[in-house]
């Protein structure tokens, strides 16, 4: 079992005024079934408010700690603008308690600055990149992923995500610059069985273990393959099946696919 050291993390208690409660549902809908398998139990969890918009335009603000926040992989900075409000930000790789972060057109390429897509130089790491203006930031939000500006044309920029898949979005849209913090995440393993436990995940049994009636990949003397390719209890093709759906509206901003993006480098 690897653990996180936590170096960064300078505040335990998070800010109350941006804390709300999370409630847990153990994988169970409305009227008490199932529809999510293997979830339920783990630690109490509350939910900590993030800014992904950063519209406070023209307004400096200090950075007054960096949080653990048990829902995400990143960190979070805890921010207290030049007015007294306070906000969450997702916390970019190297910035220190004490450093000033600022959004809006004005705002200077330094990390934890959020502004126009327009007036980011090419080449430059930025994350939480929104796909629509205004909408808030959707990619690039996990620990230690980040993408990078390729270029900009005809009121659109070219973006190369950590997927190889290049992306064209709207140069009005925001994004805050650097790479997303706790790079060291991916290194981090479970190592036992309680620890998915913690974190509200409950055991998985393979289906070529169980009994044909019970799934579609049961059965069989001795070992079996299965003699078809993966699928779900009920019977839907899983395990590499593309569930994008054909001729969807994005597929024209889709400058090239991860698929082909992944094969070239």
């Amino acid at each position: 079992m690897s653990v996180s050291t936590f170096d960064e993390i300078t505040k335990s208690d998070p800010e109350k005024s941006l804390v709300e409660p999370l409630k847990k549902s153990g994988g169970r809908n409305a009227y008490g079934r199932i529809t999510r398998r293997h979830q339920g139990g783990g630690h109490k969890r509350r939910y900590r408010k993030i800014d992904f918009k950063r519209v406070k335009d023209g307004v400096p603000a200090k950075v007054a700690a960096i949080e653990y926040d048990p829902n995400r992989s990143a960190r979070i900075a805890l921010l207290h603008y030049a007015d007294g409000a306070k906000a969450y930000i997702l916390a970019p790789a190297r910035l220190q308690v004490g450093a000033s972060v600022e959004s809006g057109p004005e705002a200077d390429i330094k990390p934890g600055n959020a502004l126009p897509l327009t007036n980011i130089p090419t080449g430059t790491l930025v994350h939480n990149v929104e796909l629509k203006p205004g909408r808030g930031g959707q990619l690039a939000r996990s620990a230690g992923s980040g993408i990078q500006l390729v270029a900009k044309d005809e009121g659109q920029g070219v973006l190369r995500l950590p997927s190889g898949e290049l992306r064209r979005v709207s140069l009005a849209c925001r994004a805050t610059i650097g790479q997303v913090g706790n790079v060291d995440h991916e290194n981090i393993t479970g190592g036992k069985a309680g620890r998915s436990r913690w974190m509200g995940k409950r055991p998985t049994v393979r289906g070529s273990a169980m009994n044909p009636v019970d799934h579609p990949h049961g059965g069989g003397e001795g070992k079996s393959k299965g003699g078809r390719h993966q699928v779900t209890p009920w019977g839907v093709p899983t395990l590499g099946k593309r569930t994008r759906r054909k001729h969807k509206e994005s597929d024209k901003l889709i400058v090239r696919g991860r698929r082909r993006g992944k094969e070239k480098r």
